[in-house]
């Protein structure tokens, strides 16, 4: 059980965002943020240095160098105690139970006033699972995300501006291969073309 203020670590890529977040729990008398971070591999970087370890971590999901989906996921894996809440500007589904899947125990959005999301740092340093109730009746409209693992993979590639050869050869699959998968993530996604299917996956937050 924690004794003192509840330690957070708030990781978001915005400079005047994170601040302003930290600002604002640190006005909470019982609520201490101890690290900020400007990237998800800078958020693992911080809960490691912690002595003690954090509480909780305010993660951001759309972060250069580590996203914060797979921030969450390395947090949890090596500070299983510590938990993750994540923050988000979109209100994509996908994000929900991506999120989810990779150990997080709470999901807000970045417009929530802050007393909101003051009460939900305490909640999930509790172990309460706190999801904020529109993103959770999106996530259960669109359901879970369609495409399967190599397909997201391959759409990735896609938006990162690879070619059909430069995807096959770094992969490891045939071109044709890579077609069948680009061609399923189109139908799933009710796309015409490849850039629609990213761009469609990407909104559902499945990217």
């Amino acid at each position: 059980m924690t004794v003192g203020p509840l330690r957070v670590v708030v990781a978001d890529d915005q400079a005047m965002v994170r601040g302003a977040l930290a600002a604002l729990l640190d006005l909470e008398p019982d609520i201490e943020v101890v690290a900020q971070a400007g990237d998800g591999r800078e958020a693992v970087e911080a809960v490691a240095a912690g002595r003690p370890a954090a509480d909780v971590v305010l993660m951001d999901v759309e972060m250069p160098v580590m996203d914060g989906i797979t921030a969450c996921a390395a947090v949890r894996a090596r500070f299983p105690e510590v938990r993750v809440l994540m923050l988000t500007t979109f209100g994509r589904p996908g994000y929900v139970q991506r999120a989810l899947d990779a150990g997080a125990i709470g999901f807000v959005v970045k417009d929530a006033p802050s007393e909101q999301l003051a009460e939900a740092v305490r909640r999930v340093s509790r172990g309460e699972r706190v999801i904020d109730p529109t993103l959770a009746v999106e996530a259960l409209t669109h359901g879970a995300c369609p495409l399967t693992d190599r397909e997201v993979e391959v759409l990735r590639l896609v938006a990162e501006g690879g070619t059909i050869a430069d995807i096959a050869a770094g992969i490891g699959l045939g071109q044709g291969t890579v077609r069948n998968h680009i061609s399923s993530a189109m139908t799933k996604t009710g796309a015409r073309t490849r850039a629609e299917a990213v761009r469609l996956a990407t909104d559902a937050g499945w990217l």
